[in-house]
């Protein structure tokens, strides 16, 4: 399993490049979870958002090549990447962002295997974050070739793990926790999305298995009015109970 984070390509150049383009990135936050459709997305966005609220310069990365929605959250009507001597970001509330849609359109990206690597590795290596406090990247959702390759090739990478209030869901994170510890990969916590009644632990869960438990944020009807509306997305009880939830990762102290 180590090799898989270990092993490099020894004849791509843009690998050794990777390092230095996210040099001046103090923390790099991987928002992922074993299965689609917990709210990671929405999550990832929103905790970007809450850290440029309080001060912080953030980039935001949409990795997730298979359903790319950041774009919809945060309501970017049109995107346009520029580049001088690599990828530039663009500025929307306050972040910077990237995304695979700005290069692909609303066209479906059947990517596999070399070619998921081939375009992280352009992407990681291209762009040009500058000087951040916080890199916020949306993972795919599970344990598939893009999530091995960014373990692989982005050095410092904390994950910040996405669960529902069921068992199937934690089935699934349970085999990505278990994956990152072996990986020795630092673990932020577990956040539970979509609460709604107590059904099922995952606080149990979560702390049986060794990892840091960080809240609870309920399921919340109105935050699908809100998509596009940033600033009535702060203004739902979703995204102030994970306000109260980024105290705990900016201090959090990795597993």
């Amino acid at each position: 399993m180590r090799a898989l984070k270990e092993s490099n390509s020894p004849v791509d150049p843009r690998v050794n490049v990777i390092d230095k383009r996210l040099e001046n990135v103090k923390r790099i936050v991987a928002v992922s979870s074993g299965k689609g459709g917990v709210g990671k997305s929405l999550i990832a966005s929103t905790l970007a958002l809450s850290l440029v609220k309080k001060g912080f310069t953030v980039g935001l990365f949409d990795a997730d090549f298979t359903s790319p929605s950041i774009h919809r959250i945060l309501g970017v009507k049109k995107l346009e990447i520029k580049e001088e001597r690599g990828i530039l970001p663009m500025q929307i509330h306050g972040l910077k962002y990237v995304s695979i849609v700005a290069f692909s359109g609303q066209k479906a990206l059947p990517l596999r295997g070399v070619d998921v690597s081939n375009v992280l590795i352009e992407l990681f290596s291209a762009t040009l974050w500058g000087s951040l406090d916080y890199l916020v990247i949306d993972m795919p959702p599970g344990i598939g070739d893009a999530t091995l390759d960014i373990i692989r090739l982005v050095k410092r990478i904390e994950f910040l793990i996405v669960c529902t209030p069921s068992l199937l869901a934690f089935e699934t994170v349970e085999k990505l926790l278990t994956l990152l510890r072996e990986l020795k990969v630092p673990v932020i916590g577990v956040i539970e999305n979509m609460k709604m009644k107590q059904v099922f632990s995952i606080k149990d869960k979560v702390a049986g298995a060794g990892f840091p438990f960080l809240g609870e944020v309920p399921f919340d009807l109105d935050v699908e009015n809100v998509l596009g509306d940033v600033e009535a997305l702060f203004g739902t009880a979703f995204a102030k109970k994970l306000d109260e939830i980024v105290p705990r990762i900016i201090f959090s102290q990795s597993a």
